[in-house]
């Protein structure tokens, strides 16, 4: 499709090409943006144009902007301008060629012009940076505002995802001193499998067996660990041994999972609108997944009182069912699960709550970071059920920190 545009002499739009190449590119990368959206704007109302052309396309269009309005500027950095052109009109700005290379998994913006990324599990600083706040603010809008959630002054934080499962945690002033922040943990675009896993050194051959087994066996499952230890991931990878002939409904605060089961139903929780009303919680979810005859319910993660209701459906014939948790140890995981149980507002006795544990959870995976980056899986064990007086785990697979081995236990 052709692209017109109206031929400037160079001096008269600011200053001479020659000096346009070594003076700041804000302003050129601004005015090319200008033109370029104004023309497509344009296209679309003359119907010449019914939706916003590919990538490719409107990278050549911002291309022969630059040529024309800077044609002695070096081909790269006309490159350089053109996509970066590109990527704030369908991209997410000087992010999107962090979120296009697969080696980064997590994107951290302190301020505009303070961006760090991990990479094998390293932390080190992107020679990338916003133009100002202002940049910064609308790339978060822009990643809210498609899931129906918003992010201003009275409600100063938000948990959203990308098109492609990523989780993404803003919060602005006043909450956030001086500038917004923006956390962005990347998923892969192809799920982790267990083979995935055991590639990468998170379990064992043997221990990815021993998991499969387990799932397909319909044993119920609690994975807990602490942030970024990497729980999701091997949430997802446990799912995907479902059977096929299962009903499977998953429940999360942000749709994270990747399960790809012909025979799935995935709900997520909302928040409440601009009136402070129509929140559904995650607890609301659980409940009402009990009513749409699921054989296994997946939650994504518990915080507080969805735990008993989660219990209650390991307890009440949906074995097999599976959550992750915050915990440093599978010991812990026990205690937390006790407190979140009293987070519901029933006044039950320790040793009945207990008890509702014993009865419907199998298997405890603990997974951890370890300080090199790599995520791991350091136990798992069992929940004794014989034991009457109190709640007991016995592992069946440790992990030697000194060895780096993972050893039947």
């Amino acid at each position: 499709m052709g692209f017109e545009v109206e031929m400037w002499e160079p001096e008269t739009i600011s200053g001479t090409s020659a000096e346009r190449v070594g003076e700041d590119s804000a302003p050129l990368e601004d005015e090319v943006h200008s033109l370029l959206t104004e023309a497509i704007d344009r296209e679309m109302e003359e119907g010449i144009l019914s939706a916003i052309p590919g990538k490719n396309q409107l990278e050549i269009r911002a291309r022969a902007l630059i040529a024309e309005l800077a044609p002695l500027m070096p081909a790269q950095r006309q490159h350089e301008i053109a996509r970066a052109v590109v990527a704030r009109i369908i991209g997410l700005g000087p992010l999107q060629p962090l979120l296009d290379d697969p080696t980064v998994t997590e994107i951290m913006v302190n301020k505009p012009d303070e961006i760090y990324i991990e990479r094998s599990g390293q932390i080190e600083r992107a020679h990338l940076s916003f133009r100002d706040e202002s940049q910064l603010r609308h790339i978060i809008e822009r990643i809210v505002a498609p899931l129906g959630r918003r992010i201003d002054e009275s409600s100063p934080l938000v948990d959203a995802r990308l098109p492609d499962g990523s989780r993404v945690n803003a919060i602005i002033p006043p909450l956030a001193i001086g500038s917004p922040s923006l956390t962005i943990r990347k998923f892969a675009r192809e799920p982790f499998t267990l083979e995935t896993l055991t590639h990468i050194g998170t379990l064992s051959d043997e221990m990815a067996a021993f998991l499969a087994r387990s799932v397909r066996e319909r044993r119920s499952l609690v994975i807990s660990g602490g942030t970024g230890s990497g729980k999701t991931t091997t949430l997802n990878a446990l799912g995907l041994c479902i059977p096929e002939g299962e009903r499977v409904i998953t429940i999360e605060d942000a749709a994270e999972l990747q399960l790809r089961h012909p025979h799935l139903v995935s709900l997520e929780a909302r928040p409440p609108n601009i009136e402070g009303k129509g929140e559904i919680p995650i607890r609301t979810l659980v409940r009402n997944a009990l009513r749409m005859r699921p054989d296994r319910i997946i939650v994504g993660e518990v915080r507080g009182g969805e735990a008993f209701d989660m219990l209650q459906a390991m307890n009440t014939g949906h074995k097999g069912s599976m959550t992750t948790l915050h915990a440093n140890s599978a010991e812990d995981a026990f205690v937390r699960l006790e407190s979140m149980v009293l987070m519901a507002g029933f006044e039950l006795p320790l040793r009945a709550i207990q008890g509702m544990i014993q009865g419907a959870v199998d298997l405890i995976l603990q997974q951890d970071r370890l300080r090199d980056g790599s995520r791991v899986v350091t136990s798992i064990s069992w929940v004794d059920k014989a034991r009457s007086d109190r709640l007991s785990l016995h592992p069946i697979f440790t992990f030697d920190a000194d060895t780096g081995l993972h050893r039947r236990a």
